[in-house]
């Protein structure tokens, strides 16, 4: 136990304030019990170790653990929490609970028994953390991170600041954009590298070093996390890979399930549940008609890769332009917003809002009937009239 209090204290000595995640500032930190999930790489660790850095806690009474560690292959979690809270511990913050097994019941446990301790902790997004055996959906405040947003990136890589940007302030008739952005500002001078490598927080010596972290990750994903699932048969994992192989080189792919179940040797039946797996993975992101529905478990209308970065590291060739708007468009809106399958346009947002997305050259003609409709067009810096430029919508978050 003392070398992973040690480890801790030089994690959280070494930790970087400079640089926030959106989440940061959203959550709400004083709740006694926090739960944090989202995909491999976009820097949950970071998230976790900053909040313990800024705590006004002494180093002696806050940890951070990773249940990954050895440790724990001999030692149960309940009974560190246990020695921990009775040397003084009042902040322990868990990381990769998804790898020991009874975590749910044992965090459970442990806020029961302590409630003065406070205890943050992450999951893989693949889990459903708010339905294991310990129910702690009715104590926990939960929370999902996602990549980061090209405001994000332009913060980090670039030290360019913004605030965020809603729709709403997007599409409204009194939107400025010189209130905004200064006036030398060149949004295309940065947009082209987030689409390919400013998605994953990673530090990177090149694209082509960032592209072969991606497909490795995605492999550990599929290989590793997925094995996590109940009732899942890890035997499968080869043929998961070949179906997102698939998905990879077609997106936006409008899918024949039998099709693909012939090309991949999926059972047809089980190909809409290992879909729902690489989407809770955010590997890839299903457009639905209408909103979607676990039960129903219903054929999407489109299957996209979850980001372009994603979309860039898995196609064998450059993607096609349109594909890597769409995928944008739809990662950036989903993180805060219900999207849909449009029947006059490409995406339906939060029911009202439809949005058709092209290059520089599209014309309004398709959404002309069509009430709360916009153009996201390619290649142009600001709004006008009734056409979006697509990279605004990287402020989202």
């Amino acid at each position: 136990m003392e070398d992973l209090l040690d480890n801790s204290n030089r994690k959280i000595s070494g930790t970087d304030l400079k640089f926030k995640r959106y989440l940061h500032s959203e959550i709400s930190w004083k709740n006694p019990l926090i739960g944090i999930k989202g995909a491999r790489g976009i820097g949950k660790t970071t998230l976790l170790l900053q909040y313990l850095k800024t705590s006004d806690l002494p180093i002696s009474k806050k940890a951070y653990i990773s249940l990954d560690e050895l440790y724990f292959t001999q030692n149960s979690l309940l009974a560190f929490g246990k020695t921990f809270f009775e040397i003084g511990g009042r902040l322990l913050v868990l990381d990769e609970v998804h790898k020991y097994p009874t975590w749910s019941q044992e965090i459970k446990n442990l806020y029961d028994r302590y409630p003065e301790m406070q205890i943050v902790f992450t999951g893989s997004s693949i889990l459903d953390i708010t339905k294991k055996e310990g129910d702690l959906s009715r104590r926990a405040l939960f929370y999902e991170m996602q990549g980061l947003s090209f405001r994000e990136f332009l913060e980090l890589e670039y030290d360019i600041i913004f605030p965020t940007i809603s729709i709403q302030n997007i599409i409204s008739e009194d939107f400025s954009y010189s209130v905004f952005f200064p006036d030398d500002f060149r949004p295309y001078q940065y947009f082209r590298e987030y689409l390919k490598s400013g998605y994953y927080p990673f530090k990177k010596a090149n694209e082509a070093d960032y592209r072969l972290q991606l497909r490795q990750m995605t492999r550990a994903i599929v290989e590793y996390d997925m094995a996590e699932i109940k009732g899942f048969d890890v035997r499968q994992a080869k043929k998961i890979l070949q179906l997102l192989y698939i998905i990879s080189q077609q997106v936006p792919f409008k899918p024949n399930l039998s099709d693909l179940a012939e090309k991949t040797g999926i059972h047809r039946n089980s190909l809409n549940s290992y879909l729902f797996y690489l989407e809770e993975a955010r590997l890839i992101s299903m457009l639905q008609s209408k909103p979607f529905s676990v039960s129903a478990l219903q054929k999407p209308e489109k299957i996209f890769l979850e980001n372009t970065n994603l979309l860039y590291a898995l196609s064998e060739e450059n993607p096609n332009q349109g594909t890597v708007r769409e995928v944008f468009v739809q990662n950036q809106l989903r993180k805060s917003h219900e999207v849909n399958q449009s029947k006059t346009a490409d995406f339906l947002v939060d029911g009202k809002y439809t949005f058709e997305v092209g290059g520089k050259t599209k014309k309004p003609k398709q959404i002309t009937e069509t009430p709360d409709a916009w153009i996201i067009k390619d290649d142009i810096e600001q709004p006008v009239g009734r056409s979006i430029p697509i990279w605004i919508l990287g402020l989202l978050y």
